[in-house]
């Protein structure tokens, strides 16, 4: 049996756990048995029926609403109770913060080998699996052969896409017993009207390039076009300019969009670790020598004043003629 815990926010899931559920869904396949989803949480029925969508035949809900706020040490008690529950050899997570604060949990509680950041399906190998992950800020990647009966697997986001399926699953409500909460929490304040940028598909960056905060309606303009986040480097965020929260690199969030455009960015090696597992990456730089420009896949030398507002132009304008 295969466990995919999705994570819950707010009532519904992030990407993240529906390319978790499509992966788990997919190595069950392999293994010749069957995939089971786990929400932790109050949510609707609705919302837990689409997630059969992605290939698993059963889904759990432990609606206990002391589960809707994120605590890593009951979280991970949970994922582990309901493993041991059902017999589960396989418990597979999205490697987000969430995934990155109970797996290693998880994996201590079922005495299971641990395979984070994958980005491939296993090779499996009787009761063995080796799994293929980053490694060294994504410059490099390594083979984890997993020998122990249960095993426990994050999936890096954007490296699995989710798939569905026609395949309608049942739905099961459990109690969990002697949960421990080591936090409370008392207040959420819950950022509203942006896409999250560890799910954003398309994130458009700027830096110091951009010269003072209130030039940076010149991001937001091509971010809204394209349908895409917004997030900066440190020295921009370190400037209050930008929200820390939009701070990519090795100290800000580490994301994998499908494209990565960075305006006025030299490209230190720091920013470049959080953002070199992007698929496509774009460099717009005055500076012909940027770091930047040796690993984009496109670099386009010139000024961010003069190159935003066309290519915003541009993709309005191709937008409007395939209306």
């Amino acid at each position: 049996m295969v466990l995919i815990f999705v994570e819950n926010v707010g009532g519904g899931f992030k990407k993240a756990s529906l390319e978790a559920l499509s992966y788990g869904a997919a190595v069950a396949k392999m293994l010749g048995t069957q995939a089971t989803a786990l929400a932790l949480g109050t949510t609707t029925t609705e919302k837990l029926t689409e997630l059969g969508g992605y290939g698993v035949s059963k889904i759990i809900c432990a609606a206990d609403a002391a589960l809707d706020s994120f605590d890593a040490q009951a979280h991970a008690q949970a994922i582990a109770q309901v493993a041991q529950n059902i017999g589960a050899t396989l418990v597979v997570v999205a490697n987000t913060y969430t995934g990155k604060s109970v797996a290693p949990r998880v994996a201590v509680r079922l005495n299971a080998a641990l395979a984070p950041d994958a980005i491939a399906l296993p090779n499996i190998e009787g009761d063995k699996m080796r799994v293929q992950r980053t490694v060294f800020s994504n410059k490099g990647f390594a083979e984890i052969s997993l020998n122990t009966p249960i095993k426990v697997i994050a999936v890096s986001p954007n490296s699995y896409p989710p798939t569905q399926t026609e395949n309608t699953a049942t739905i099961e409500t459990m109690s969990l017993n002697n949960l421990t909460f080591g936090t409370k929490s008392i207040a959420k304040n819950i950022a509203t009207g942006k896409i999250p940028l560890t799910e954003a598909e398309i994130v458009v960056s700027g830096g110091r390039g951009l010269k003072a905060p209130e030039n940076w309606h010149l991001i937001e303009d091509l971010a809204t076009v394209l349908g895409a986040a917004t997030a900066c480097s440190k020295p921009v965020s370190d400037l209050n300019w930008r929200p820390h929260s939009e701070h990519v690199g090795q100290t800000g969030i580490t994301i994998k969009p499908n494209l990565y455009i960075a305006t006025g960015i030299s490209g230190a090696i720091q920013h470049l670790a959080g953002v070199s597992g992007s698929k496509v990456i774009v460099a717009i730089n005055t500076d012909k020598d940027a770091p930047f420009f040796k690993i984009a896949d496109y670099g386009i030398i010139g000024d961010a004043f003069e190159v935003l507002p066309q290519l915003t132009r541009a993709i309005t304008h191709y937008k409007i003629q395939n209306q």
